[in-house]
């Protein structure tokens, strides 16, 4: 486990916790470390580098070994990528000579060439059962034969790794950053938390968790350990009685409770009397999940424990045999009878509710003192709101007024996007100033007092990540809606599965659109050789993985609009598989290379969720030609079977537009924020910041930066967001 410990926090901070060991030379063995790494996109920092030198051999080689391995997997080099056209793009055959040729091999082999007649004969032939086709007719050192070395150049990708401090020190603030996090973490983040969780339960704890899904992973050691639970809900109980079940305590999967040691079932009854006995009112929230408490009482057994008669109430209310009437039924009943003023001042007593409601209320107000009533309201409550649910209607605001032609995008828990026309009536301009400035305010009241603040302009673009959740902690990963720009000539997508039991078939496609979002084509198993790219071969069965890759040429993209998607044509979907990535690589035209080299990979992301389309990012085109990446992390439901491009080409659009086309909160509006409080903030490295506090904030921590900066990157983004 210890080893373990070490791998997280260089996946997550890019910082190698100081290895420890007899003082010797490792010189040597760490310069061969050093070019190791440089082969996949990684290179020591000088302190790092140092710090292994003096280290015996013996001690710098295991080190090496296991950070070597954790680096290849961040960038998807642990597994072997072999492509269906062996000279990959170069040998890609047109659509139809393809499947001509793969007609002939059948016919000419004895053993297919019967099938094959009889289906003639029928007068319709199933191509994807021709022998030829969806298999790797090579070996894997074959293909890597049959290219040249990859050039190295200027703009491949060299991620530094750092040196960190002592191993239980890292851990620690990784403990803290993570149990502290304002934003909601995905559920990559959510394992993490509950191993560190465990590892630091008897050191330094957050001063506040803020968010109730961490608090239930952290109860739960703290529950294993007999220590006291944080609790304020009754929903708090039930995900701690979820995540000591194994499950997911986001409450958006199904859960089977487990039978529980003794003292586990007492902490949870003693933790929900307490909540109820407190304020009955809670019990209301009971209605949001009546089924999971029915099927938890089961198990807690309630009626045998009358010294926590609170606690039985809970189950009374699930099971129907006592009233509790809700929060959200009291709001609808007072809108319902045209009471504003009354609705708002309930909302109130719930600040973040009151600020998700406010453009409800603001169209709902009869008049002016109704419309003034909520906004003195929102005034006033305001610095109780927390700094996410500001942001969130910061944005909401931001593309309120219609700009956009009507488009609206939703996208549920699970990450499943869909986008429609915006029927609502407009809100009025001054209304949407107004509360606008006061979301500035109070979001500008909270930033801390800081010194310099230096800002790659790399970063401006970034969204804020107002939620983690669908969105994965992978290498290059950024928030949802972030724009970062592209540079280089050809751009490569990757996709790799292996599945599990089931025969499984994924698909890599890319769909060209227009300035108005209409198709222009697709790349794809139909079409190997459209819109001037080449795909490298479709692979339909891996039960020792398969690779799929698309090769565009930027320069001769006639398309405002690149969509790489990744379809669940068959079998086993992104959540059953035994592992699924996406990921894109950028290259110089003369660089030659392998179909995967891991150096000019510049983004890879496990694929994960309900649907069996994902989109995880779009590339567009700007007025001067130049391309651009627009993440989206999204994914449609897609059908049960045959999901492909042309199929998904309407709905892709307009989840592109709406993508698009929303103006998402940034690392530039909160640094203007900032300058507006008077700190000095530097973009660029135009001049050199000054001596004392300084901030930094850039895709990766800078060589020479001091170590009592605070470094912001997109593995921590989320501690700009003020509480």
């Amino acid at each position: 486990m210890h080893t373990a410990f070490e791998q997280l926090v260089v996946r997550r901070t890019f910082r190698l916790p100081a290895p420890v060991g007899r003082p010797g030379d490792g010189a040597s063995l760490a310069r061969r470390f050093d070019a190791a790494l440089l082969s996949v996109g990684f290179t020591l920092s000088g302190d790092l580098l140092r710090h292994l030198s003096g280290l015996a051999p013996e001690f710098v080689e295991p080190v090496a070994r296991r950070t070597l391995a954790t680096v290849r997997e961040l960038v998807g080099d642990h597994v072997r990528h072999n492509v269906y056209f062996k000279d990959f793009p170069a040998g890609v055959p047109d659509t139809e000579e393809f499947w001509h040729r793969c007609v002939t091999e059948a016919l000419a082999d004895e053993v297919a060439r019967p099938g094959v007649l009889e289906q003639l004969s029928d007068g319709v032939l199933n191509l994807l059962t021709l022998p030829s086709y969806g298999s790797y007719g090579h070996r894997y050192e074959e293909m890597l034969a049959a290219h040249d070395e990859l050039i190295a150049a200027a703009g491949d990708r060299v991620t530094v790794l750092h040196l960190g401090g002592p191993q239980e020190d890292e851990l620690t603030a990784l403990y803290l950053s993570l149990a502290g996090s304002p934003v909601p973490l995905g559920e990559d983040g959510l394992e993490d938390l509950r191993l560190l969780a465990g590892h630091c339960a008897r050191g330094p704890q957050p001063e506040t968790i803020p968010l109730r899904e961490n608090r239930a992973v952290i109860n739960a050691v703290r529950a294993v350990a007999g220590q006291e639970l944080l609790l304020d809900t009754v929903t708090d109980v039930l995900r701690l009685a979820c995540a000591l079940s194994g499950a997911s305590v986001t409450l958006e999967e199904p859960v089977r409770f487990r039978s529980l040691r003794r003292p586990l079932r007492r902490a949870l009854l003693a933790g929900l009397d307490g909540v109820v006995a407190d304020s009955p009112a809670k019990l209301a929230d009971v209605h949001r999940h009546r089924e999971r408490w029915k099927r938890l009482g089961e198990r807690l057994h309630p009626h045998e424990h009358p010294r926590w008669p609170h606690a039985a109430k809970v189950f009374a209310v699930a099971r129907g045999e006592l009233e509790a009437p809700t929060f959200e039924s009291r709001v609808e009943r007072l809108l319902a009878e045209g009471d504003i003023v009354g609705a708002t001042g309930l909302l109130a007593s719930a600040p973040g509710r009151l600020y998700r409601a406010l453009d409800r209320l603001v169209l709902a107000a009869g008049d002016e003192a109704q419309r003034e009533a909520v906004l003195d309201a929102a005034a006033r409550v305001a610095p109780e709101v927390s700094g996410r649910v500001l942001l969130s209607m910061r944005e909401h605001l931001e593309n309120r007024a219609g700009r956009f032609g009507g488009q609206r995008l939703f996208l549920n828990r699970s990450g499943r996007a869909w986008a429609t026309a915006d029927t609502r009536p407009g809100m009025p301009r001054k209304v949407r100033e107004r509360l606008a400035a006061l979301a500035d305010t109070e979001l500008r009241r909270r930033l801390p007092v800081t010194g310099t603040v230096v800002v790659d302009p790399a970063m401006l673009d970034v969204a804020l990540p107002l939620s983690g959740k669908n969105v994965p902690s992978d290498l290059g990963v950024l928030p949802r809606g972030s724009t970062s720009e592209v540079e280089g000539e050809l751009l490569r997508f990757f996709m790799y599965w292996r599945q599990t039991e089931r025969t499984t078939d994924h698909d890599l496609s890319a769909l060209l659109l227009d300035e108005n979002y209409r198709t222009l084509g697709w790349l794809d198993w139909t079409a190997l050789t459209a819109v001037g790219g080449a795909h490298s071969g479709d692979i339909t069965d891996a039960p020792e993985g398969a690779s799929e890759f698309i090769d565009l040429r930027l320069a001769a993209v006639e398309a405002a609009f690149v969509v790489p998607m990744v379809h669940v044509y068959s079998g086993e979907n992104f959540e059953q598989v035994a592992e699924s990535f996406f990921g894109f690589m950028l290259r110089d035209a003369e660089q030659a290379g392998a179909p995967f080299e891991p150096r000019t990979v510049r983004m890879k992301s496990e694929l994960r969720g309900p649907g069996r389309v994902a989109l995880p990012l779009v590339f567009a085109r700007d007025e001067h030609g130049g391309w651009h990446a627009r993440w989206m992390h999204v994914h449609l439901r897609g059908s049960p079977e045959s999901n492909r491009a042309a199929g998904h080409r309407v709905s892709t659009g307009m989840l592109v537009r709406g993508a698009v086309e929303r103006r998402p909160l940034t690392v530039r509006y909160l640094t203007g924020l900032l300058a507006d409080n008077g700190v000095r903030v530097i973009v660029g490295d135009e001049e050199r910041a000054p001596d004392g506090p300084v901030t930094f904030v850039g895709p990766a921590r800078p060589e020479g930066l001091g170590a009592e900066a605070r470094v912001i990157t997109p593995g921590n983004l989320r501690d700009l967001v003020p509480e």
